[in-house]
């Protein structure tokens, strides 16, 4: 019977079933939370992360793998790197359980200048005493009950009990309900008293008052009183016929909402009060909305545009026959006071929130500081709190807490996770758990060394696949035929057909063109102007970035009529008036239901930006762009209205001015530089004042003689009056001169969204010689193909060369927002292809596709391009290399994928003719697709859990199921099936493990378009703009299951189903 049972625990099929499971559950636990704020939430957390046979998973798990380390004997020499391996997992999992049962998380909140020693804990627990007439030598006594800990949600049934008793008398406390961000309100109900609403302002927001009638009530120290005449009050009061009187100790105005009648409120004088009207005095704006209404104070639901941060639970205690209900208001990261209910002759005390952690040591906060990026107000760059540890033996210790930068003192670990909207408070998350931490992170250290040994060692199986691919290769006589596989993706280059450009008032056109063109600039005198530095939301950038976007985004062209786009934007700041006029903005072919709404013809291929204005200056698109925008997922009719809209904006800037920022503000300390149109509002004094009124009209004026001379001396002169007034003041943020040319040398170059076509057409080129050599060989073909490897080669090193010069010119890692880290994938790719295809020619043709397909992706509407800034949390060491390693891993499980389905499609071509020539290339195809797998799982580990450790050294915890590390662990669970499916009796077989190759790479897709895209969570600072999945994903899906299905017939009939 034990050999029974341990043949099932040890067994590769609990494996298997596990990895699947596990990754299920997870799976769907993301999905639960998909319609929350965040996640995860008590939700997913009570019916996955935290239930009971969840955690069993992970216990099996564990005996799982010590049982394999005993069959497969791993504790001998040759597989030390295995063992290595299991052995951190367990660890890992031990780890986990430490800091889940042990450990305690919290957070503390401390003013500038105040100190504290208590901290809040993350989780929230109901907390109950009892007072009674029980005394012990004359001492009352209180029965304190252990803190329950809660998880509460709105779609849980959150039913609980709790039975106890004090001096032998039971006490019962009994959920009745939960309420989701809750407040304190009135409910409306026959029993009760009187009460008057009162809508106030009176520090900037909107807040709801109950004032009873017969009571007093202060609101921002000032009195309200209902029918209760109070001196020094405003004194409301409610006659027997329904009308309303006011008398105020202050003066003040009101008006009337329904016809903005307006009148004064004299002081210490009996005036009637109208419902409805707005009442401003003693500093505050109110309102009485409605008259008096019945009801009890009580806790009531906020509605979804105020968020209170609180939620209630409301209880009924019972005791000796009489039953009480209590409602409490608090919930995570609150402390309130407890609530009295007296029941049955016993005083019951409870309180819903967190529970309170003393610290053996204070906390004094001496000074908070917020650093913004150039010209933003709330744009924050990073953030610290000064602070002063108050240590048990009196002395002291000075220490600076800021974003990946920890106070680690007695067990306690402080990180900055927060600050008040006044920046006069900090936040700080606090985490204890110093065993957890340490035996997870020796877990980590050992899974890293064991990992890189599965890649180094040759006694693994990375090695034994290296020595089969060798006795692949020196066997290998011919390539095989793809012409199928050029047949099926050689078409996905080819553009979206352009319609003939047939421009309405086609006179009027010609006759812009003519103007605008006369009156042009010089390209060498443009390229001098695209120099100035503009700032544009933070960043600091050169006209030329913005000027060759603009025209990229809305034209979808470099140029216009043989302008560059500095000429252009030049053009469009000295005439918008031309320029308002002129078709630009480029529209969707497939969609003519925008340009009947436009009222164009169907042959129109762009507009211009009058065009979307009717006689009386009303948008024509407005109302399409109010209803696309208030819906989550709008639908491709509405999209195109938004792009459009999208367009007009960034053309908007350009012509009115706004995007010219070039003024820097003399000693603003957010280095806060302004446009010509808002120079008004900037309050330049002095010669300062008069420098930045005329500098542009006399530059125009001097651009006007430059014109008719062709000498551009002066106006060159002027730009240098710009560039040294921009030094003067705005020295600090200035970029160098070597980092502005960097950076239009890199607008230039365009260099990603011009490789993915390069990629595509000599990846075309290189399967045909492919085939051609499969027919004949010879010395031409042969130098063909390695000339195409060569010049794909050169690709690699203009993609390296491309990522070096965002990285300079950002100053940032070039993998921090959705753009980025597509372009890095690509990278990646063709890195590991090249890698690879040292042994295998058709393996760097598909990387040549998949490098294509990655770039296209990359530039496609719903991604930005632009060089953006960073938030302070990513602005990490620990980020910079969890990122590369994580995102890099994305390339060779591309690769995989391709040679999957490319291994499927020789699998159809098969015939008894060509069936030793295709075995021998699907079984070095399949070996390459093992090796790829094996190299990205390394690196995805490797990555999710050095993402683990930035975690713990920005917040505080290394796991926390957000959806990002949770779907790149379901990745590392379905990879490690298909890795360990040789293993398990029935899916062994090329045909399976090729399969598998093709449809988990679903989970990396998941993990990087879906979680940011469908899902909700920490990782919202990296997306992009959200689309709805595009169809030619499904397209895509549907390709893969009819090849399957198709090979598999083709493989039964042709090859025998061989282990491994």
């Amino acid at each position: 019977m034990i050999k029974r049972i341990a043949s099932v625990l040890f067994s590769t099929r609990l494996t298997a079933v596990l990895f699947i499971v596990f990754a299920v559950a997870m799976g769907i636990g993301t999905f639960l939370d998909a319609s929350s704020e965040t996640s995860p939430t008590p939700y997913s957390r009570e019916l996955i992360y935290n239930a009971w046979w969840f955690e069993a998973i992970m216990g099996l798990f564990v005996i799982n793998f010590i049982g394999n380390m005993f069959r497969y004997k791993l504790n001998t020499k040759k597989m030390w790197a295995t063992l290595v391996l299991h052995l951190s997992f367990i660890l890992i999992i031990i780890g986990a359980f430490i800091t889940r049962y042990i450990g305690y998380e919290g957070v503390i909140h401390i003013r500038e200048g105040e100190t504290e020693n208590t901290l809040l804990s993350e989780h929230t627990y109901l907390n109950t005493f009892i007072d009674g007439d029980y005394t012990i030598d004359g001492v009352a006594q209180r029965r304190n009950l252990q803190p329950k800990k809660l998880r509460l949600s709105e779609r849980l049934d959150n039913d609980f009990t709790i039975e106890t008793d004090y001096n032998k008398q039971p006490v019962t406390i009994t959920y009745k309900d939960f309420i989701k961000n809750a407040k304190e309100g009135l409910i409306e109900g026959e029993e009760g008293s009187e009460y008057l609403k009162i809508v106030e302002a009176g520090d900037g927001n909107r807040h709801d008052h109950w004032l009873e009638v017969g009571e007093v009530a202060n609101i921002h120290n000032v009195l309200f009183a209902v029918n209760k005449p109070t001196e020094g009050a405003i004194n409301i009061t409610y006659n027997e016929d329904g009308t309303y009187d006011i008398s105020s100790p202050f003066e003040g105005t009101y008006m009337r909402m329904a016809d903005q009648k307006q009148g004064a409120i004299a002081k210490d004088s009996v005036q009637p009060l109208m419902l409805r009207s707005l009442y401003q005095m003693a500093g505050m704006s109110f309102v009485i909305p409605d008259p008096m209404t019945k009801g009890r104070q009580g806790v009531v639901r906020a509605g979804n545009d105020e968020k209170t941060n609180k939620d209630a639970l409301i209880l009924d205690v019972t005791s000796n026959g009489e039953t009480k209900t209590v409602e409490l208001l608090g919930g995570k990261g609150n402390a309130p006071n407890p609530k009295l209910v007296e029941v049955g002759g016993l005083k019951v005390y409870l309180t819903y929130g967190a529970k309170t952690y003393e610290l053996p040591f204070s906390i004094t906060l001496n000074d908070f500081i917020a650093d913004k990026y150039p010209g933003t107000e709330k744009s924050y760059k990073s953030f610290e709190s000064k602070v002063t540890v108050n240590k048990e033996d009196g002395s002291t210790m000075d220490y600076r807490i800021y974003m990946n930068h920890v106070l680690d003192h007695r067990g306690y670990r402080f990180f900055q996770s927060g600050f008040d909207p006044d920046e006069g408070g900090t936040i700080l998350s606090v985490n204890h758990d110093f065993w957890g931490t340490w035996v997870t992170y020796i877990g980590y250290f050992l899974l890293y060394l064991g990992l890189m040994a599965i890649l180094f060692d040759k006694n693994t199986r990375f090695g034994a696949l290296e020595r089969t691919l060798n006795k692949i290769k020196k066997k290998k006589a011919n390539m095989t035929m793809l012409a199928l596989l050029l047949v099926s993706i050689s078409g996905f280059a080819q553009q979206a057909p352009e319609t003939t450009a047939h421009m309405h008032k086609e006179t009027s056109v010609k006759q812009l063109d003519s103007i605008i063109k006369a009156n042009a600039v010089s390209k060498e005198h443009a390229a001098k102007f695209a120099r100035l530095v503009i700032q544009d939301n933070g960043r600091m950038k050169p006209v030329h970035t913005f000027a060759s976007q603009l025209l990229r985004k809305i034209s979808k062209d470099d140029g216009y009529h043989g302008l560059n786009a500095n000429q252009v934007f030049l053009s469009m700041t000295e005439f918008p008036r031309l320029w308002l006029e002129t078709p630009l903005l480029k529209l969707d072919w497939r969609n003519d239901s925008i340009k009947r709404v436009i009222g164009v013809s169907e042959e129109t291929s762009e507009v211009s930006l009058i065009d979307l204005f009717d006689e009386n200056g009303n948008s024509k698109i407005a109302p399409y762009i109010e209803e696309a925008t208030s819906k989550t997922n709008p639908n491709q009719f509405e999209k195109d209205f938004i792009k459009i809209y999208e367009k007009t904006f960034l053309l908007n800037r350009a012509l009115s001015g706004g995007i010219l920022k070039i003024f820097p503000l003399p000693n603003d300390e957010n280095n806060k530089w302004v446009s010509y149109p808002e120079l008004q509002e900037a309050n330049f004094k002095g010669t300062d004042s008069v420098v930045t009124q005329s500098i542009l009209p006399v530059y125009f004026k001097t651009l006007q003689q430059a014109r008719q001379t062709g000498d551009y001396s002066q106006a060159e002169q002027v730009l240098d009056g710009i560039n040294k007034f921009q030094h003067k003041y705005g020295s600090e943020v200035m970029p160098s001169d070597n980092k502005i040319t960097a950076e239009i040398a890199y607008n230039k170059a365009d260099i990603f969204n011009r490789l993915y076509k390069y990629f595509s057409l000599i990846g075309i080129l290189m399967f045909v010689f492919i085939i051609v050599q499969i027919f004949r060989e010879g010395k031409v073909i042969n130098t063909l193909i390695k000339t195409c490897k060569y010049i794909i080669w050169a690709f690699f090193i203009l993609m390296t060369l491309g990522l070096i010069a965002r990285w300079y010119i950002s100053g940032h890692a070039p993998w921090s927002d959705a753009y980025e880290s597509i372009i890095y994938i690509a990278w990646a790719t063709v890195f590991f292809g090249l890698a690879f295809g040292r042994k295998s020619d058709l393996t760097i043709a598909s990387t040549a596709f998949v490098a294509a397909i990655i770039l296209w992706v990359a530039h496609q509407n719903w991604l930005d391009p632009a060089i953006s800034t960073l938030v302070p949390v990513l602005d990490s060491y620990w980020l910079m290399i969890h990122v590369a390693v994580i995102v890099a891993s994305y390339g060779p499980f591309t690769l995989g994928m391709i040679l999957g389905a490319t291994a499927l499609l020789l699998m159809i071509l098969t015939n008894k003719k060509n069936k030793k020539k295709m075995d021998i290339n699907i079984k070095e195809i399949t070996v390459i697709t093992e090796m790829a797998l094996t190299v990205g799982l390394v690196m995805l580990t490797i990555g999710n859990f050095l993402g683990g450790q930035w975690a713990n050294e920005s917040w505080g915890r290394y796991w926390g199921w957000d959806p990002k590390e949770t779907w790149a662990l379901i990745s590392i669970m379905v990879y490690a099936f298909v890795i360990h499916a040789r293993l398990v009796p029935g899916l062994r077989g090329r045909w399976l493990f090729n399969v598998f190759a093709i449809f988990s790479y679903a989970t990396i897709m998941m993990t990087y378009f879906g979680v940011n895209f469908y899902l909700t969570g920490l990782h919202s600072y990296a997306s992009g703009d959200v689309p709805v999945t595009p169809n030619f994903i499904f397209i895509i899906i549907g390709f893969f299951i009819l090849l399957s299905g198709i090979s598999y017939f083709s493989y039964k009939k042709h090859y025998k189903i061989k282990k491994g």
